[in-house]
């Protein structure tokens, strides 16, 4: 198939058939994994496509094929973890550079930017990304990337992306986006002038717990250049059995995050009618602050990830989340089951206890990962639990 054919296929058509073209030698439907750390070249100096599994593997390959079709990008990488993706992103700063990241920001993200990157000499300010003036004045003349999240983590705010875009691209700024809440199903950042999308493809990607990886996309030659010559230098490659196990997971990403999407609707709507809820933070409820810029931007869905807040201490909130039997208590987020957490001792420990309290990670407050079960299941455990 061209690859001007392949462009013109659906998102659910291309992530079943993109990077995973029939294998030539055997007609097997599904590419078999390559398991091969080293590669026979054709003679000496000459290089074949591939040569050391941590320069490039066939399985991972495939897997970065299918992911820059579905996130419109020329290329796209595949890193061990999530966080290997975004730290090959700050890779591209030198000391003495300044990034302005979201307030409403992933705890790893937070730890990596304030306690490794720091050590680099690298300044880092938090700024509620909803609000386009602030970031503008807080991006300087040593500022060099600007990162948000198409939906921020915990409090499930929404960056106007396109206006952001906009801001970098005229103050000569990377910006790079963690669409792992979005997924490419309901949201494409590059399609906005996004420079650099990063999923922790062990969430919705992969989607059913049980790999570990992270990845980065970009629409920019020169930029994929940079990122996989720092790839290829450190070594933060995803392995042949993750890369299978994402790309099959792949191919039923659409499927799933329109209906964990459906159901997490659902479960707001409910949460937000309970007398013990103090609040219910959701971008496809209408009283959501950025309600109707999640509209525009988002493609049928607003996500599978809802946050709420009980009117309790952290000892009484933290009884309601052991206290679920179809919600597992654990960290992660994406997949096929249902999970539940208590962000300010779980997800974000590692903020700084003024910073949680500053951005609004209360005690109060629980995140949900909604997951494929029924909706009369889910509601039935968390009322159980809420009491």
């Amino acid at each position: 198939m061209s690859d001007q054919k392949k462009d013109s296929l659906s998102f659910r058509t291309r992530a079943i058939h993109v990077g995973n073209e029939v294998d030539p030698s055997t007609g097997a439907v599904v590419p078999p994994v390559h398991f091969a750390s080293t590669f026979r070249q054709p003679g000496a100096g000459e290089w074949g496509e591939f040569d050391y599994s941590r320069s490039g593997n066939p399985t991972r390959s495939h897997l970065q094929d299918t992911l820059a079709s579905l996130e419109s990008g020329i290329g796209a990488l595949a890193f061990s973890s999530g966080m290997a993706a975004i730290h090959a992103v700050t890779m591209l700063l030198e000391t003495g550079d300044h990034v302005v990241a979201g307030c409403d920001l992933y705890g790893g993200a937070y730890r990596l930017l304030h306690k490794i990157c720091n050590r680099s000499g690298i300044e880092v300010s938090l700024v509620d990304m909803t609000d386009v003036n602030r970031v503008a004045e807080a991006v300087g003349d040593r500022t060099k990337l600007i990162w948000a999240e198409t939906i921020g983590n915990p409090r499930l705010s929404i960056p106007d992306l396109p206006v952001l875009a906009t801001l970098a691209k005229q103050r000569g700024v990377l910006i790079g986006v963690d669409n792992t809440f979005g997924t490419p199903s309901l949201i494409r950042p590059l399609e906005s002038g996004i420079d650099i999308v990063m999923h922790s493809a062990t969430k919705y990607l992969g989607g059913h717990s049980d790999c570990l990886g992270g990845t980065l996309a970009v629409a920019d030659q020169e930029l994929f250049d940079r990122l996989y010559y720092i790839q290829n230098a450190t070594g933060a490659v995803l392995d042949p059995m993750s890369s299978f196990l994402i790309s099959r997971g792949l191919k039923t990403l659409d499927l799933r995050v329109r209906e964990q999407s459906r159901t997490a609707l659902e479960i707001a709507a409910w949460l937000r009618e309970h007398p013990k809820v103090r609040g219910v933070l959701y971008p496809g409820l209408e009283n959501h602050p950025q309600h109707e810029l999640a509209s525009r931007l988002f493609d049928g869905g607003f996500g599978a990830m809802v946050t709420f807040e009980l009117d309790a201490g952290i000892d009484q909130t933290a009884r309601v989340c052991e206290a679920t039997q179809l919600f597992h208590l654990a960290v992660s987020l994406g997949a096929v089951e249902s999970l539940i957490e208590q962000p300010a001792t779980m997800s974000h420990a590692s903020y700084d206890a003024a910073d949680r309290e500053r951005f609004g990670i209360t005690d109060g407050l629980i995140r949900l990962s909604v997951g494929l079960e029924s909706f009369d299941d889910l509601r039935d455990d968390l009322a159980a639990a809420i009491g």
